[in-house]
């Protein structure tokens, strides 16, 4: 399977221990005038070169999670390859309020011939009384094979996307498609359905991904199929309803200038649990592997004891950890800094990062004149198609390269 095409979403970042094969062993602590000087020129959200710096041994920044209120949260990602020209797969109820849908899906049929499908995520009108539904925020891209650009894309549509003032109305037991134009689109074989839905709706409702021929209705095809397709176990990032959709992430100390490089980790699977929630097929308890789709607002303090800077990098830490993980591609909500705050695409002048000592300029924070604490803001989400977890790297900077 090409490289582009898959991904490594369970087992990946439950091989968390141990060194990178290509990690250089050095003393990671030191910063050459050549290193400092890249990390000073290199453009928002480029590649940046920094052989001997890139290992999972780095010192970690502690901190504590909060669980914040947040939506229902839904991902549809077992199975992830639909392999049956007709099927239902996934189905959850919901309760009237606000919820978050993750659509990640691919058209798995083989035989006959490959086929074109359509691959529509729907809600149905389980309530007595209209249902009304209002989206918050919307993320869909085309059916592509591009797994990457698509995760990226993906997550920059959606910390983009505002609230909508249109309201659709759902009458009792009617079924319609939550992103109208995934009636419409065509799904090529091994092509990707991926789309991140945050709406608020006033009647309970069921929520399914249905795979169906692209000249039948959804609804149409839901009435002749019986039942949902089991899932594979091991297959994606998992399926279910979660109750933890958001996280508030505060580091314990302060980061100092002084103190040299540190990291953030989260998304690991260990020091941060994977999310768990319930699969309604069955009853069972979901573990959603990777936290797809979960946000983690992050807050850290920062000084500046010797006037350093501090750059902030990531980095595909799981480039040697199996033949899928091979690139990382993300997007985040950066605080402001030498750049501009906002939403930055990681990379942004390639589609992905490979393997050290790759890793990717997200801000140089500037310290303030009189050493004071500053507080630095990230808006984080594990991203669709890439392997975890994609520590974010602290590294203090001489800004004299700047004068």
């Amino acid at each position: 399977m090409h490289t582009l095409h898959a991904r490594s979403r369970t087992l990946h970042a439950l091989l968390f221990s141990g060194t990178l094969a290509c990690a250089l062993q050095t003393n990671a602590q030191e910063l050459t005038p050549e290193l400092n000087r890249r990390l000073l020129t290199t453009q928002q959200g480029n590649i940046v070169e920094l052989p001997g710096l890139l290992t999972e041994k780095l010192p970690q920044q502690e901190y504590r999670k909060i669980v914040m209120p947040g939506p229902q949260y839904l991902i549809s990602d077992d199975p992830e390859y639909i392999r049956i020209p007709e099927a239902i797969a996934f189905r959850e109820a919901v309760e009237p309020g606000t919820v978050r849908l993750y659509v990640y899906n691919v058209n798995g049929v083989k035989e006959p011939a490959k086929i074109e499908t359509k691959i529509v995520a729907v809600i149905k009108n389980t309530g007595k009384t209209a249902m009304h539904l209002r989206m918050l925020k919307f993320s869909s891209q085309k059916p592509s094979g591009n797994y990457f650009q698509i995760g990226k894309q993906g997550l920059a549509d959606y910390f983009a996307s505002t609230a909508q003032s249109v309201i659709r109305t759902i009458k009792p037991g009617e079924v319609v498609a939550i992103d109208p134009q995934h009636e419409k689109n065509i799904v090529k074989y091994d092509e990707l359905v991926h789309g991140i839905y945050e709406f608020v709706i006033d009647q309970p409702g069921e929520i399914s991904i249905v795979q169906t021929d692209p000249k039948t209705a959804t609804a149409k095809a839901m009435e002749r199929i019986k039942t949902v397709l089991p899932s594979k176990s091991k297959s994606g990032a998992g399926r279910g309803i979660f109750g933890v959709s958001n996280y508030q992430v505060y580091t314990n100390a302060t980061l100092d200038t002084k103190d040299g490089i540190s990291q953030i980790i989260v998304a690991d699977g260990k020091q941060d649990p994977w999310v768990l929630g319930k699969e309604s097929t069955t009853g069972a308890v979901a573990t959603l592997a990777g936290n797809y789709g979960v946000l983690y607002n992050i807050d850290m303090k920062w000084k500046s004891s010797d006037g350093k800077a501090l750059a902030l990098v990531t980095w595909n830490a799981r480039s040697d950890n199996n033949q899928w993980c091979g690139g990382m591609a993300n997007t985040m909500v950066v605080s402001g800094g030498k750049f501009k705050e906002g939403i930055i695409q990681l990379p942004s002048n390639q589609l992905i990062t490979r393997k050290a000592p790759e890793a990717i300029l997200v801000q140089v924070f500037m310290p303030s004149g009189n050493g004071e604490e500053q507080t630095i803001k990230l808006t984080y989400s594990p991203p669709g198609a890439s392997c975890l977890p994609t520590p974010l790297i602290f590294i203090p900077v001489d800004i004299k390269d700047l004068k």
